[in-house]
């Protein structure tokens, strides 16, 4: 049987036209269709077709240089962004910041249901997610900049509580990838570290009456897959890509691990130790909030230190990790291959994880902090006329019953000497993130207060909490000055615990804390 649907990647992205909305998948590098991303840019390029497209998103898609969803940041290419985070992607973030692109952040598991959504033909996402935080209508409604005038979010109030309704809109062409694709356009996943949102995407397209493109690693005979095994059924495809072998790695950081696709576990010791520096003090301090059998949420960056932590404290079977891409148990990776994870017990598509992330089922989440002001509010979005996005912090912040921000306390040139159980500031951090006001507010500690959310701020040289009255401070490093190395580099001056005490001197010292499941949090 001929595949009559099969075409090469310049003739699929010939389809597209001039005005359409494209949904595109990937988290950070994985399962990114970067042939038809790259057909795409080569085509404007070449031929200035096609114009004027919105590009929608949910998690960030890029390495900050090239890849990724950096091939639309052209002038004329892209007209509008709906993201999660585009921080990855500099050249948009630059359309966005000059006004030369319309620019709206949502938080991302709002994005992945609002695909499911416009597959169901339904008006929008109605969900308290992002209430009080920059998305909300009545702050600035998740616009990013002059020429963003347009309402996508509305404020609703049903039963006397207040939500937000995030609206649905067409979507003229949706861009997956998968791994096999069989004459029929049925779609596996197999070498694929992570599902995400590829059937929403296709769905919200196919009953949009557009068109889907899957790029793929290879053919197959038509119904010659196993069902179990399909993640896309060929009925949503229109177009299949076979794409050349260096456009489809399993991620622009890694050619293809067996791990990842979870065709093969390996040991705890395989992973890679961090040295004592500043990112695992603070990974250490986060596993001291760690309990026995808790559900935890890791961000990217500092927050991911927790994992390497635990796991060479030998404490990962005694917690059950998860991230937003949808994996559930394991190992996670860290750094720009954040959303894989060897040796996990499950993998869900992203939209169900955060069903489960919206609904308050992390016990703890561990975020990253960029500014903390007065209020408590964090700023991970907007530093001056960089955009960012906030990608899942909003809906993981928001519903997590415990959540811990971690980060540096200053920035910019911060250089520490750690070892014998203490910690000396060598050099300062030229920028400040204790600031009295956010720059845009990305958590809202007023709607975590309402809530009576636990809420910690963890750097390398003290510990915060957050109060009805305000900013708390905990505790504070051995071998730090109070008034110099804290209170002297805050723009406002926090309340200061009655029992104010010493972090403990395990996570300054050169070697293993001893926790076990029997110490965590003990």
């Amino acid at each position: 049987m001929l595949c009559n649907k099969l075409c090469t990647s310049e003739a699929a992205v010939s389809l597209i036209k001039d005005g359409d909305t494209i949904a595109i998948n990937g988290f950070i590098g994985f399962g990114h269709p970067e042939e038809l991303s790259v057909k795409i840019e080569e085509r404007f390029l070449n031929t200035g077709k096609p114009r004027n497209l919105t590009l929608v998103h949910a998690a960030g898609q890029g390495d900050s240089q090239t890849k990724c969803i950096n091939h639309y940041g052209h002038v004329g290419l892209t007209k509008r962004i709906v993201c999660g985070h585009i921080g990855l992607a500099p050249k948009l973030g630059q359309l966005v910041a000059n006004n030369l692109a319309e620019g709206y952040a949502f938080p991302q598991g709002v994005i992945t249901h609002l695909f499911r959504a416009i597959a169901g033909g339904k008006p929008g996402v109605v969900t308290h997610v992002g209430l009080e935080t920059f998305v909300d209508p009545r702050i600035e409604g998740g616009k990013l900049n002059e020429i963003s005038t347009e309402d996508l979010v509305q404020l609703l109030t049903i039963d006397g509580r207040q939500w937000l309704l995030y609206k649905s809109f067409p979507v003229n062409v949706a861009l997956i990838r998968g791994t096999t694709a069989d004459e029929l356009g049925n779609i596996t996943m197999e070498k694929e570290a992570v599902f995400l949102e590829t059937l929403a995407i296709a769905q919200a397209a196919k009953n949009s009456g557009g068109l889907v493109i899957a790029e793929v690693e290879r053919l197959a005979k038509a119904r010659s897959l196993n069902p179990r095994e399909v993640k896309v059924p060929g009925i949503l495809v229109d177009i299949i890509v076979v794409a050349q072998k260096e456009n489809h790695p399993m991620s622009f950081t890694i050619d293809y691990d067996p791990a990842y696709s979870h065709k093969l576990r390996v040991p705890t010791s395989a992973i890679a130790k961090l040295p004592l520096h500043e990112r695992k003090v603070i990974g250490r301090r986060g596993a001291l909030e760690l309990l026995p059998g808790k559900i935890v949420n890791l961000g990217i960056g500092v927050p991911d230190a927790v994992s390497l932590v635990s796991a060479e404290e030998c404490i990962n079977d005694d917690i059950y990790l998860t991230l937003e891409s949808g994996l559930m148990g394991g190992i996670p990776a860290t750094g720009l291959s954040l959303g894989a994870a060897a040796n996990p017990d499950a993998v869900l598509e992203q939209p169900a994880q955060f069903d489960f992330y919206d609904g308050g089922g992390v016990d703890i989440a561990f975020l990253g902090m960029a500014q903390v002001d007065t209020a408590g509010n964090i700023n991970v979005s907007k530093f001056g006329s960089r955009v960012v996005g906030p990608g899942g912090f909003i809906n993981i912040s928001q519903n997590a019953k415990k959540v811990i921000f971690c980060g540096t306390f200053t920035n910019g040139g911060l250089e520490l000497a750690i070892g014998d159980g203490q910690l000396k500031i060598i050099r300062e951090g030229s920028t400040k993130k204790f600031v009295r006001q956010v720059q845009q507010i990305t958590f809202s500690g007023k709607y975590a207060r309402h809530n009576k959310q636990t809420v910690l701020y963890i750097t390398e040289r003290a510990v915060f909490q957050l109060t009805a009255g305000g900013v708390e401070l905990l505790e504070i490093a051995p071998g730090v000055d109070l008034e110099r190395d804290i209170l002297g580099q805050m723009e406002f001056k926090p309340l200061i615990s009655q029992q104010l005490k010493l972090m403990d001197s395990r996570i300054f010292a050169n070697q293993l804390m001893g926790l076990s499941k029997k110490t965590l949090n003990g």
